[in-house]
């Protein structure tokens, strides 16, 4: 694509507002910055767009808006009458703009004659799961750019069963949007025309309701909690987002009385002005609620993100600081007290199945499998999940309990098909209460899970390569370690080798090669003779290679000091 046509295009189109050519003619002298905007569009996948927000081709604003919904107005269109029927449920996040784009993909969808279902006001990408399936809508939007910093939005679609788009329907959008000119290829209605029409109609606080009974209908055991509930206090922020409603109203339904909010994240504000990342993977941003925390001898902190799909928690240790506890830990505790809590409850299925992705740890597969749930592993995100879970039950195959995946990302019940924080803050905290009661902090309830199931450790290396050499270098990286693969790793010998690509399964010992139920991803796996597991795969959004080391150790200390050691080897993997 010619960058500056493209450039030279938009200024001069008459659907840019002054504001907007304004901002173009700004920057008419810096080539760099025309190209890093005009050189492409977005790349339009199974999660939708997401991009920095200013005026271009390559950038998140309303004129993209529209044409990306063209595109996926077109493939709703494309299931018929009753496919226009049945729908769109759009809902928003916090971050600016959000609404601004909301309504402009509602106005395009009613234009090409598709019924909206439009959420009022920003709602938690959970409820967004929820009213696809709710309404039984043909397909769903959220605008929102998750923990993203405040620069960034994003636009992610949803089909019928309440999961992200399937692939093949991505690729559809994709090509048709080569197709459409951003400007005049773009149908649009009058947002309050549409709604007198009746295309566009509004949900609220009735499907709030509807969706707050099924998550507090996975509530185990409210009277362990009422037992410490005069004693038990938490702090909770939603770093300003969509989860400063319903999760504390999750909680006191619970039954929460010491519920504390921190009450300068409990402002609804796209721009973060607490935090430089709102983002519960990093611990920086919990600084105000740790003071409040320390201010209240508070033993547990939790924190969503701004659309509450994701969930952080932080404890107290024995020196009295407040300890993060990862993905993969908090996904463990979680599983190992559902296992008990819905025994103990008589809620537990004939045939209990708990879903992780293959970069997740393993210590979820040793708690899944001891206790005699089955686990299974999916490719990362949840639509494969989703998918998984949708295919098991079908089959009457089992029951899934659980699904998870280290980045932060909690799936429960059978009312949503994606990482829902509403729920899992809320079974988090029963948790925390039943460990309350039992005298142990969450601290002491995860070593005493290291003692039973054995140590674990984790960490996520991310191999950056930047530029037009870094793409040709990734590829190069991922050649060498499917062509030239090692034999051991850091002086521990690789006792299994898996190509995720094409679903191969390479015993290193007798050189038997089967076949296994993934295939069709980008990843390889490397399975030590110490029981660690390494994963590197490209990432799909950045200019980087993720190396996963998943170690094992005979202690806390041995764990910790394999994953230095197999750390140095992925870092060296550079060059």
């Amino acid at each position: 694509m010619d960058y500056r046509k493209e450039y030279e295009k938009w200024l001069a189109s008459s659907a840019l507002s002054q504001e907007e050519k304004a901002e173009l003619e700004a920057i008419r002298s810096d080539d760099h910055e025309i190209e890093s905007r005009f050189y492409g569009p977005l790349e339009f996948g199974t999660a939708g767009l997401r991009g920095i927000m200013a005026t271009g081709l390559h950038n998140m604003n309303l004129h993209v808006i529209r044409w990306a919904t063209q595109g996926f107005a077109e493939v709703i269109a494309a299931q018929g009458e009753e496919g226009k029927r049945r729908g769109i449920a759009i809902c928003m996040d916090c971050r600016n703009h959000s609404m601004e784009f909301a309504r402009a993909a509602a106005e395009v969808c009613a234009a090409n004659g598709i019924h909206v279902r439009i959420f009022e006001a920003l709602r938690p990408t959970p409820e967004l799961s929820f009213a696809v399936r709710e309404y039984h809508c043909q397909a769903g939007l959220n605008i929102t750019a998750s923990h993203n910093p405040k620069e960034y939005n994003g636009y992610k679609v949803y089909w019928e069963d309440g999961a992200q788009l399937p692939p093949h329907h991505a690729d559809t959008i994709a090509k048709r949007l080569t197709e459409i000119d951003i400007f005049t290829g773009v149908q649009r209605m009058d947002f309050d025309e549409a709604v007198r029409a009746g295309l566009i109609e509004t949900m609220g606080e009735e499907t709030d309701r509807k969706f707050m009974a099924n998550v507090t209908a996975m509530i185990n055991d409210k009277e362990t909690v009422a037992k410490v509930a005069d004693t038990f206090k938490m702090v909770y922020t939603p770093f300003h987002g969509c989860g400063y409603k319903l999760v504390p109203e999750a909680l006191r339904t619970l039954g929460i009385q010491h519920l504390l909010c921190e009450p300068r994240q409990m402002v609804i504000d796209g721009n973060f002005p607490t935090v430089v990342s709102p983002n519960p993977e990093n611990p920086e941003g919990f600084y105000l609620a740790i003071d409040l925390a320390r201010e209240n001898d508070v033993d547990f902190i939790l924190g969503t993100d701004p659309d509450s799909d994701r969930v952080g928690i932080l404890v107290r240790n024995p020196q009295g600081e407040y300890q993060p506890v990862t993905g993969n830990q908090t996904g463990v505790l979680l599983l190992d007290y559902l296992i008990g809590a819905m025994r103990r409850s008589g809620r537990m299925p004939e045939h209990p199945v708990a879903l992780k992705t293959i970069v997740t740890t393993e210590m979820a597969r040793k708690v899944a499998e001891t206790n005699g749930v089955t686990c299974y592993d999916t490719f990362t995100g949840f639509k494969f999940m989703a998918e998984k879970k949708n295919a098991l039950e079908a089959a009457g195959e089992g029951k899934v309990i659980f699904s998870y995946e280290e980045s932060y990302g909690y799936m429960l019940g059978d009312y949503v098909r994606d990482k829902d924080a509403v729920t899992a803050s809320m079974l988090l905290t029963e948790m925390a209460a039943w460990y309350a009661a039992q005298g142990m902090t969450l601290f002491d309830a995860l070593n005493a899970l290291y003692e039973k199931y054995g140590y674990y450790a984790e960490k996520t290396h991310n191999l950056v390569m930047p530029g037009l050499d870094g793409l040709r270098d990734m590829a190069e990286l991922m050649r060498k370690l499917k062509d030239e693969p090692p034999t051991e790793i850091a002086g521990t010998e690789v006792v299994v080798r898996k190509d995720y690509n094409d679903g191969t399964v390479h015993d290193c010992r007798t050189g038997a090669v089967t076949k296994m139920e993934l295939s069709g991803s980008n990843v390889l796996r490397f399975e030590l003779s110490d029981g660690t597991t390494i994963l590197a795969r490209p990432s799909g959004t950045e200019p980087k290679i993720k190396v996963y080391i998943l170690a094992r150790g005979k202690d806390a200390a041995d764990a910790a000091a394999n994953v230095e050691k197999y750390g140095a080897w992925a870092e060296a993997l550079k060059g």
